[in-house]
C-alpha cells in the first residue's frame, strides 16, 4: 500500500521501520517541525525524520497539520492510508478523510482504557497487570475511533515506563504490519469501542513527582515506576532535590510521613501511607545516579530524624 507516515518520537521509529522492511511503500513521512533543544539550543531533527532520512523518504514538517496548505499537499500524495503514531497534532476531520482507507492510530494501552498522552506512564501508576497495542481507525475524537487490532502485554514488577515503552514500540510495530495486512485484503474487523469501560490520561508533567510522603506507600512505589526516565519521582532534602529512581513498598507500621524509618547497607525506608518505601537508587541534584550503598558513604541520614519534604 501507498502510506503516508506521522509520527514524532523514537517510540514511533518501530513502526516505520517495520512497516517499510514489510514492503509498503512509504511515499511520505509527516512529523513534528525541527526544535531547539540542550544548553546551546541547537535545532535537532525528530527521530522519527531520522529514520526517514536515512531511507530517502520524502519528510513533511507542517507547523499546523489542518492549515489549507498542509490539506493540500496531503492530497496531492494519493495515498492508500495514513498510519498515525505518537505524531503530536490532532487531525482535522478534513485530513481524515483523505486517504483510500482512512487513517490509523498506534496507540500504546488496550482501548478504551487510557485515552490521551501518557497511556503507558497512567497504567503504571493505576497498578494494572496488562497493557498493550491498539491500531485503532481515526475519528475526529481523542482516540475513539473503532478497534481494528489489540495484542496485550504482561506488565512485569520491574517495569518503568522506560522498558514499557521500550517494549510497547517493538509490539506496535509488530501490530500494525498484521493490520495493513488485514486492511489490505479485507479481512480487518472493526469493534466500536465501550463508553462505559473509558478512562483519560494527561500529559505528565514534572510537579507530578514531587512525593507525597502522606500517600500510600503502594500509590508512591508505582509512581515511582511510573515516572522512570522522565520527568521522575523526588523528594526535598536540606533544600535539594533527591530523584528517587528505584524503589518497592513494604508492608508494616510506619511513623510520621517522610521520616527516615531505617538505613541498611544496600537501602534505606522512608515512613509513608500504609507502610515504608525501601530507596535502593537516587541521585541527588547535581550528582550522578547511584545505588544508595554509594549514595550514603557520602551522606548521612539519621534514623527516626531526617526528613524528606
Amino acid at each position: 500500500m501507498r502510506v503516508v507516515y506521522m509520527g514524532t518520537p523514537d517510540f514511533a521509529v518501530g513502526a516505520l521501520e517495520a512497516i517499510i522492511a514489510a514492503g509498503h511503500e512509504v511515499i511520505a513521512v509527516v512529523t513534528q517541525p525541527d526544535k531547539p533543544r540542550g544548553r546551546g539550543k541547537e535545532m535537532q531533527i525528530s527521530d522519527v525524520k531520522a529514520c526517514a532520512l536515512k531511507h530517502d523518504l520524502p519528510v513533511f514538517q507542517p507547523v499546523k497539520i489542518r492549515d489549507e496548505e498542509s490539506v493540500t499537499y496531503l492530497k496531492g500524495l494519493n495515498a492508500d492510508i495514513f498510519v498515525v503514531a505518537a505524531f503530536g497534532q490532532i487531525l482535522s476531520q478534513e485530513v481524515l478523510d483523505i486517504p483510500k482507507y482512512g487513517c490509523v492510530n498506534i496507540h500504546a494501552s488496550l482501548l478504551p482504557k487510557y485515552r490521551g498522552a501518557s497511556p503507558i506512564n497512567q497504567v503504571l501508576i493505576e497498578g494494572d497487570e496488562y497493557t498493550g497495542i491498539t491500531v485503532m481507525k481515526m475519528n475526529a475524537g481523542m482516540d475513539t475511533g473503532n478497534i481494528m487490532l489489540q495484542e496485550k502485554l504482561r506488565i512485569e514488577e520491574d517495569d518503568t515506563a522506560g522498558t514499557l515503552f521500550d517494549k510497547l514500540s517493538e509490539l506496535g510495530a509488530k501490530v500494525i504490519v498484521t493490520a495493513l495486512e488485514k486492511i489490505e485484503d479485507g479481512t480487518i474487523t472493526e469493534t466500536v469501542q465501550d463508553e462505559n469501560l473509558s478512562s483519560r490520561c494527561a500529559k505528565m508533567h514534572k510537579e507530578m513527582g514531587h512525593i507525597n510522603w502522606a500517600q500510600d506507600v503502594f500509590y508512591i512505589s508505582r509512581l515511582v515506576r511510573a515516572l522512570n526516565p522522565w520527568p521522575s519521582c523526588f523528594t526535598l532534602i536540606n533544600g535539594k532535590m533527591l530523584k528517587i529512581w528505584k524503589a518497592k513498598a513494604v508492608e508494616g507500621k510506619s511513623g510520621e510521613a517522610g521520616v527516615i524509618a531505617s538505613v541498611g547497607k544496600d537501602s534505606f525506608t522512608v515512613n509513608a501511607g500504609n507502610g515504608l518505601l525501601e530507596v535502593f537508587e537516587v541521585q541527588l541534584e547535581g550528582k550522578r545516579r547511584m545505588n544508595v550503598s554509594d549514595f550514603l558513604r557520602g551522606f548521612k541520614f539519621i534514623e527516626g530524624e531526617t526528613k524528606f519534604e
